[in-house]
């Protein structure tokens, strides 16, 4: 019934940007909190940034002052700018949505599918 679909990702060289976005579709009365995680091979999958429906946002340590959460209410979409990435930042990027199908219903956590960020050194 709700389906994310994130797109954007690719190769980058050491010190590039990125721009990863992901749209959220179907039965959607409201999303609240939206959020990007990471895993890379052999961790476990990590919060990369956050940002609630008011817009307040949330950073892991690591990417504070390179990578920038925003999203644009009216296109149930949330974005993610990566700025002078890092070897390290090498992962599979999925987006997160907090979503209740209609006005008394709870919200449930929805997950995209996934998209490769590959920076090489």
């Amino acid at each position: 019934q709700v389906q994310l679909v994130e797109s954007g990702g690719g190769l980058v060289q050491a010190g590039g940007s990125l721009r990863l976005s992901c749209a959220a579709s179907g039965r959607i009365f409201s999303i609240n909190t939206m959020g990007w995680y990471r895993q890379a091979p052999g961790t476990q999958r990590e919060l990369v940034a956050a940002i609630t429906s008011g817009g307040s946002t949330n950073y892991a340590d690591s990417v504070k002052g390179r990578f920038t959460i925003s999203r644009d209410n009216a296109k149930n979409t949330v974005y993610l700018v990566m700025n002078s990435l890092k070897p390290e930042d090498t992962a599979v990027y999925y987006c997160t949505a907090e979503i209740a199908g209609t006005w008394f219903s709870t919200s449930s956590n929805y997950w995209g599918q996934g998209t490769q960020v590959t920076v090489s050194s």
